[in-house]
Order: structure tokens, then sequence, then C-alpha cells
């Protein structure tokens, strides 16, 4: 089998990628887990804020028989979900004032991706919710039209917002896997020992993009702190606080799913420290 690669969104932005995908147009994808929240809505519950307390506990949830659940979901858009990839940890960063506790980032405007559920997450904070394209954030930030933003190491680093935003606090806000998909009506047109090797191949890449994510992340919080960037990290009273505030969003989004919202969390509570 050969697959050809079409990379940098050459194919069309994400969510027009899944809905070419449901009619065949096109056989591969791999998409963040907001991206399909957008036709699954059950998803939503999987990238709720301060969900886990770590990659750890995300990877438990999402290699056990929750992440199993959620695969499912796929079926009736048409999609076959191969395996889980990396994106890491968001966090936030700000321009003129660490953000150190709850009462620091009310009032601010904040940059957030246009998703209801990253709008809702910052205005139960306090804070006003200002979506925009990534590539608005570094002049955003250094014009004041925004005092704030929030994602990873690997995009604060080589888009240089430190420079614009040099303090970065580690809150771990939301970490939203992505997923390796395949379209449905492409799957059954191969036989069974071929969709054996395409699942065999999607997982082993799932564990080495893992790898990859976790030197990258590693690498750019290196050099942030040796570019002089005041680095804050929540303590668990703090960052409890920001849990508590999020609620009313899980109340408004997980309404109906409260009960896996609780075996996620006790999948973190029963492991051996």
């Amino acid at each position: 089998m050969e697959i050809l690669v079409n990379a940098g969104g050459t194919l069309g932005e994400e969510q027009s990628t899944i809905a070419q995908m449901q009619f065949g147009g096109i056989d591969f994808a791999r998409v963040s887990l907001r991206s399909l929240a957008q036709f699954i809505q059950e998803l939503n519950v999987l990238q709720m804020p301060y969900l886990y307390t770590g990659a750890d506990h995300m990877w438990e949830v999402l290699e056990g028989p929750v992440g199993d659940l959620f695969f499912h979901t796929l079926e009736d858009p048409g999609l076959v979900a191969l395996s889980w990839y990396d994106a890491g940890a968001r966090d936030f960063y700000s321009a003129s004032k660490p953000i150190e506790t709850l009462e620091d980032v009310e009032g601010m405007r904040i940059r957030v991706q246009d998703s209801d559920l990253m709008k809702a997450m910052v205005e139960a904070m306090g804070a006003s919710a200002v979506p925009m394209d990534h590539s608005q954030v570094y002049s955003a930030l250094e014009t004041g039209l925004i005092d704030a933003a929030e994602n990873n190491w690997p995009s604060y680093d080589p888009m240089r917002h430190y420079e614009a935003a040099p303090y970065y606090t580690i809150d771990e806000h939301t970490r939203v896997p992505e997923m390796q998909i395949m379209a449905e009506a492409t799957w059954e047109r191969l036989p069974a020992e071929q969709q054996a090797v395409i699942l065999e191949c999607a997982r082993e890449s799932a564990v080495y993009e893992r790898k990859l994510w976790e030197e990258r992340s590693r690498q750019s919080e290196e050099r942030m702190r040796q570019a002089g960037c005041q680095i804050i990290e929540l303590s668990p009273e703090e960052k409890a606080r920001f849990r508590e505030a999020m609620m009313p969003v899980c109340d408004e989004y997980c309404s109906g799913y409260m009960d896996i919202i609780q075996e996620i969390t006790e999948a973190d509570s029963g492991r051996a420290p």
C-alpha cells in the first residue's frame, strides 16, 4: 500500500478535511479532537478543562475502556479511529503581569481558538475570550489588543510569542489529543489482512509521535527558560481553585456524561503512587 501525504493544510482546514472523508474524498487524516467535536459532541468530554492531572492520567484513560468507547463514536459520521496522537498540554502566557492566581485572570482579554468550549472556559475565570487566528497572536500581544493567550511550549517558542508575553504559567488547563482517522468507505474496500496492517502501523506511529512530541516540548521549554522567560507553576491549592471555577462549564457541556467524567477521575485516583 502506498499512502500519499499532503501536508501543511493543502487539502483544506481540519473541519473541511473531516467532511471530505465522510464522502470518501480523503482517505486518512490527523485531526484535533477539537475539530472532531464539531461533528461528534460527545468528544467534548475528553477535552474538558482541568480534566486530567497529567499526561500519564490522560494516556491511561485514552488507552483504556473510556478511549475505546469514544473510538466507536466515529462510526456514525462514517469514520474509523486508528490511534491517538499527542498534542501536549496548553498553558497561559501573558504580556504585562504573571498569572499566579485565579484573580490575576479576571478582566484579562485572552486569545482563544474559535471554540465555544474554550470561550466558556476563559469566561468562567472572569476574563474576556478573544477568538483569533494563531498567526495574529504576536501582533495582538505586542499592541495590547489582548493581554494573554494560551497554547503549548512548541507553539509559544517558534512563533516567538515569548518576546511579547514573557510570563508563562504552567497550569495545563487542557490536554486535547489528536486522532489518526480513516474514511470508512476506504476502510471497507480493503481486505481484512490490509486493515490489520494499517491498524498496526497506525498504533506504531502513535508511539513514535508521542516520543517526538515529548522531545520537542522539552527542548522548547529549555530554550524559553534560557531566554529569561518567567515561568510560574501553580500550587496544587491554586490549581484546585481553577478547576472548581470550571464546574459551570462541565455542567453545560457534559451534563449527560457525568458518569464518564467520574470514571475518568477515578482512573487517576486508582493509579499506584
